[in-house]
């Protein structure tokens, strides 16, 4: 089982990994739920403590009176920089923050989307899910990169499972292997967004190959050499015929 996160340095600010590829007085405003205000949001934490997310937006306040964190229904804290007014915007301001050395590993969030949908449970599990789904797709477009883990420098397969877990507060391993081997099998017709699914694209019957699966059949991935983040369907005939099995890592069985 995935286990959350809760140490002030290993929660929220990814380190550039250097593991394989696919292979195996100043005061915060919190606001008690998600915001629902319109604009493009910079996600720079995300905090089993409360007292955690209030020091990082105390520090972020003196350089910006953007910061401000909030209670998740996950049951986390998540801290926000923003709004901007376009994800370009938003990009932007990321990257120079994070040349300054201000924040590290972060992901751009539309605040209108951010809410559930109408009719979908109100549990932290159904949110979360839905958490990870949005943290994948804002990653689309990315470059791969072999060994990349971070939006700065581009996602080899597993590193982007990685940091789509990882940003929203859940330690998955960093190689293949150990995030095929730490999750609970899944079959392929019980797959819930957030649920990971391996592949052997190889030629052999090992698992070289991970995306996260989002709804529908489709599933998110980063490639391979010269290619972007993009998705995919489960149907395609190249993923059908190398699929290996899925996992699940969250406890809502």
């Amino acid at each position: 089982m995935t286990r959350i996160l809760g140490r002030w340095s290993g929660v929220l600010l990814l380190a550039i990994l250097s593991a394989s590829a696919c292979r195996p007085r100043i005061r915060p405003t919190p606001s008690p739920e998600s915001p629902s205000r319109g604009g493009m949001f910079i996600q720079v934490g995300v905090f089993s403590s409360e007292a955690n997310a209030a020091e990082l937006t105390r520090s972020l306040q003196r350089r910006s009176d953007r910061a401000f964190y909030f209670s998740h229904a996950s049951g986390f804290f998540k801290v926000w920089i923003g709004p901007y007014g376009t994800r370009e915007d938003a990009s932007s301001a990321a990257r120079i923050l994070s040349e300054q050395g201000i924040i590290q590993e972060y992901f751009v969030v539309d605040g209108r989307t951010f809410s559930a949908p109408a009719g979908l449970p109100a549990d932290a599990a159904a949110r979360l899910r839905l958490d990870l789904v949005e943290t994948a797709r804002s990653f689309i477009d990315y470059p791969y990169a072999w060994g990349g883990a971070s939006a700065e420098e581009g996602f080899d397969c597993s590193g982007l499972m990685m940091a789509v877990y990882r940003l929203n507060g859940l330690d998955l391993p960093r190689s293949l292997y150990a995030q095929f081997e730490s999750g609970r099998p899944v079959g392929i017709t019980d797959l819930r967004p957030g649920d990971l699914v391996f592949f052997a694209t190889g030629g052999d019957d090992r698992i070289s190959h991970v995306g996260i699966y989002i709804s529908e059949g489709v599933f998110i991935h980063a490639p391979g050499t010269n290619k972007t983040v993009r998705s995919e369907a489960l149907s395609n005939p190249y993923f059908r015929t190398r699929f290996c099995g899925a996992r699940c890592y969250l406890g809502d069985f």
